[in-house]
């Protein structure tokens, strides 16, 4: 069958993060089912406008906005031709349902309530919220949804989709365990794209409440983002920039090397659909401490199992310190994290979303 993903960005954008992963990861399984599989999103840089990986065909075009009515026009020529339409919804719609009747399903990795706020305080930001939250269910409700997390379905239920078209189809996993070791002196991860609602700040201030206790302590930060510049200046006001290295993007093996490094991983952010970095952490044997009201983290962490959940910025203080010296403690959960991250794969993660997009896609 002929598939089309819509997405706002892909892997190689400068603001491309879990969900990229996600929509490319699953684009590639399909293509080596045999499916014809291609992903329309923004142009950005330098990238060229058509590009293949991993088998799937890339197609760039407009910007950060008009990515959304090209691709609308291209469903209505030479996009009709396609079995299956997935409609990326990543905070604002590509609203295919406008022009297709069939064969469109929904992808939401989270809502976005938070993050309007955050990122365009003021009415953009109710705006947004308006579309995501009032627009959306009633342009999609006769589609099937596919999102990562219950906490996610739950979400979108609670928008008043019907229970029976929300799927829960979870991220996949595909890193292997790096050779590296445990560094030598205490040290804290944060694997995030770098923005204002992952709250990367909340890293600096553990790191420097911590470092009258633990004078070797330093942070890794991997990940780049248009928020660098505030996030350095963070870093210099709380007197901690010597100690955090910002290591940008980087290679999946050389972010696999720091997250196995690292002692602990820390994701203090408002919001994730399900977490992807903490998984990429747990197969390199370091336990996540993430925020207990972020959604789909309560799935990703299993609390006192594969890391710690907790309320706010005072208990990520409290449980970094308990871990960074309970050396029992950490290797417990990092050997129960790694042995649960083997359990999640693209190939199981793919069976559910073409199930989906064939028979969900066809019933609309």
């Amino acid at each position: 069958m002929r598939f089309v993903f819509l997405s706002w960005r892909d892997s190689t954008h400068p603001d491309g993060g879990g969900s990229e992963v996600f929509v490319e990861r699953v684009a590639q399984e399909l293509a080596a089912r045999g499916h014809q599989v291609t992903i329309r999103c923004a142009r950005h840089g330098a990238a060229p406008t058509r590009e293949w990986l991993g088998g799937v065909l890339i197609r760039r075009a407009g910007g950060r906005l008009g990515v959304y009515p090209r691709a609308l026009l291209w469903l209505l020529g030479p996009g009709r031709r396609y079995d299956g339409v997935v409609d990326v919804i990543n905070g604002l719609p590509f609203a295919s349902p406008l022009v297709r009747r069939r064969g469109v399903t929904a992808l939401v990795h989270h809502l976005h309530r938070e993050q309007w706020q955050i990122i365009y305080p003021g009415w953009p930001g109710s705006l947004g919220w308006f579309v995501e939250s009032r627009i959306v269910p009633r342009l999609y409700r006769r589609l099937p949804f596919v999102t990562v997390s219950e906490a996610s379905r739950h979400d979108l239920i609670a928008l008043g989709l019907p229970e029976q078209s929300v799927t829960v189809a979870r991220n996949g996993l595909d890193v292997t365990r790096s050779k590296a070791q445990e560094a030598p002196t205490p040290t804290l991860a944060v694997c995030s794209r770098l923005v204002p609602h992952k709250q990367i700040e909340h890293a600096f201030v553990a790191l420097a409440t911590l470092s009258h206790e633990l004078p070797d302590l330093r942070l890794d930060v991997v990940g780049d983002g248009w928020w660098r510049d505030r996030l350095e200046a963070d870093a210099e006001r709380l007197g901690v920039r010597d100690r955090v290295t910002f290591h940008g993007h980087v290679s999946e093996s050389e972010r696999d090397r720091l997250l196995a490094e690292a002692w602990v991983h820390l994701l203090p952010s408002v919001k994730e659909g399900w977490g992807l970095s903490i998984m990429e952490a747990a197969a390199q044997q370091t336990p996540t401490i993430a925020y207990l009201s972020a959604g789909g983290v309560n799935e990703s962490v299993q609390d006192g199992s594969t890391g710690l959940l907790v309320a706010d910025l005072d208990g990520m203080i409290t449980a970094s310190r308990r871990l960074l010296v309970g050396h029992a403690e950490r290797a417990r959960l990092g050997r129960q994290a790694a042995e649960r991250a083997r359990r999640f794969t693209w190939g199981a993660t793919a069976d559910q979303v073409e199930k989906i997009m064939i028979s969900g896609g066809r019933r609309s």
